[in-house]
């Protein structure tokens, strides 16, 4: 089997509680961070390009709304690096956010493939694996 690092970027730690034991039950991932803001993760993921490009994230999990850094803001940090990762990082908005707008502009990155509203479920978690 392949293996799926998914990253979860969301400030609730409730809903980071779920998803941990949502993703774990899935069976599917290799592995599983968690960062509470978008700067914190860029980071990471930065220090991991540098560092151990095979580590890096398979799936990302992103929310909208977080302090320090959104989830937009941390879209076009991608953006400035996207030339440097490989392999794409299918990223996720998971949003409880029901705005159009939001929806809309989700849909002008390419790195985003999807927008999935919150609570996420197991069949979510596994959709997400069955894309390439």
């Amino acid at each position: 089997m392949t293996k799926n690092i998914i990253w979860v970027i969301d400030d609730d730690l409730i809903y980071q509680t779920i998803i941990k034991k949502l993703i774990l039950k899935t069976g599917v991932f290799s592995a599983y961070s968690s960062f509470s803001n978008g700067k914190e993760a860029i980071n990471i993921l930065k220090n991991t390009l540098e560092e151990n490009a095979s580590y890096l994230p398979d799936v990302i999990l992103l929310d909208i709304n977080m302090p320090i850094m959104d989830g937009w803001e941390f879209m076009e940090e991608i953006k400035k690096i996207r030339s440097r990762i490989e392999n794409r990082i299918k990223i996720y908005i998971v949003s409880s956010s029901i705005a159009v707008e939001d929806k809309n502009k989700s849909k002008s990155y390419s790195d985003i493939i999807g927008y999935i509203p919150k609570p996420i479920s197991v069949n979510d978690l596994l959709a997400i694996v069955s894309i390439n």
